[in-house]
């Protein structure tokens, strides 16, 4: 195999398909990217077995072939070549060449044949959105998915589509992320949960135009996306997601308005007083007009005042800071509606049109003092 490539071009592509890469894995071919130029064109694939990602780049193939090089050493040998042209030489042993300006690298391949290609998916009836509405989703529930593999289910978000309504949920025991979706066109319905890592490392690769669009396929295992040169293939979680449905009351007994800002500003002067691992609460002091904020903790204390709207009952109710933050940081609206019953019961962040929906479980505050 012999082809050449720009240095830009050949990096881009690198980075791409790296995020399949496994960290751990026993197979070694898994370790490397595939570098395909059997056909008219040049494919880059990597493979861990649950993540696929493969993408085309431009460069001319002077002799077909493939190859398998280690990702690790050719990215980071890509990475700090000049910025030219790069030509990949291999001959029958696989031996590979690189090549640009006066730097040359020999490096040993493996056989492309030994690689784990990503799985053929049939691609019937494409969900498309923009590129810029699906990174924007991820970002405004991915916080909120489980970090350890204790509930499966909970390590991923739910897609479900209805019509034309997407509605994206994770949640992680504490809290539940919801965000709806209108897509242009009606869709029969689908469910599926797609793992959060695999939600991650689209959104990473996903440039975000708001012109250009992304088109997802759904099978019962897979889930593929497919935008600009590349192709991202997952497999799903299994299992039947979480009944939020009954948590999502409309009642309550005080609803506040407030800036945004204020109260994302607040509470993050706050946790300067938080050591990280303490479980320290912010206490929110609900009365008319005024809503006062407090900590308390092993460093010291602070509180504040933020002039608010309220409608209903005074409440006194404590949550995890860093569960607001996550929330307010996401929302772009200047000023946010809380919805709250008791201090028991779950704190609803949600704009009227039902677009966003974030429930926060409150924290028993005494208990935490003492």
């Amino acid at each position: 195999m012999k082809l050449i490539c720009s240095k830009s071009n050949l990096l881009h592509g690198v980075n791409i398909v790296s995020k399949a890469v496994p960290t751990r894995t026993t197979m070694a071919i898994l370790e490397c990217i595939l570098i395909d130029a059997s056909a008219n064109e040049i494919k880059l694939t990597a493979n861990d077995m649950e993540l696929g990602i493969e993408t085309k780049i431009e460069g001319e193939i002077a002799e077909r072939g493939v190859i398998a090089l280690d990702a690790k050493i050719f990215s980071e040998i890509v990475r700090k070549l000049p910025d030219s042209d790069v030509t990949i030489e291999t001959d029958a042993s696989f031996k590979t060449t690189i090549t640009c300006e006066k730097a040359k690298f020999n490096i040993v391949g493996k056989s492309g044949d030994d690689f784990s290609y990503i799985p053929y998916i049939e691609r019937n009836e494409p969900i498309v959105m923009s590129q810029f509405t699906l990174k924007e989703v991820i970002r405004q529930t991915i916080f909120s998915i489980a970090d350890n593999d204790n509930n499966k289910l909970m390590t991923g978000e739910l897609f479900e589509i209805e019509e034309n309504d997407l509605k994206v949920v994770s949640l992680d025991g504490h809290r539940i992320s919801i965000r709806n979706i209108e897509l242009k066109n009606n869709y029969s319905h689908k469910k599926v949960v797609v793992p959060g890592k695999t939600l991650q490392e689209v959104s990473k690769i996903l440039p975000g135009s708001a012109e250009d669009e992304v088109s997802i396929f759904l099978t019962d295992n897979h889930i593929v996306f497919e935008f600009e040169n590349t192709t991202v293939v997952s497999r799903l979680i299994e299992g039947e997601y979480f009944k939020i449905e009954q948590m999502l009351s409309s009642d309550y007994e005080t609803k506040v308005k407030i800036n945004k800002r204020e109260l994302l500003d607040c509470i993050d002067r706050a946790t300067l007083l938080v050591k990280e691992g303490d479980k320290k609460p912010i206490i929110m002091n609900i009365t008319d007009g005024t809503m006062e904020l407090k900590i308390n903790s092993f460093i010291g204390s602070m509180n504040e005042d933020i002039d608010i709207a309220k409608e209903g009952k005074d409440i006194l109710i404590g949550f995890n800071p860093k569960f607001f933050i996550d929330a307010l940081r996401v929302i772009d609206e200047e000023e946010v509606t809380l919805y709250m019953v008791n201090p028991k019961a779950p704190c609803f962040i949600k704009d009227d049109e039902g677009t966003f929906i974030y429930l926060i479980l409150p924290v028993n505050f005494n208990a935490a003092a003492n």
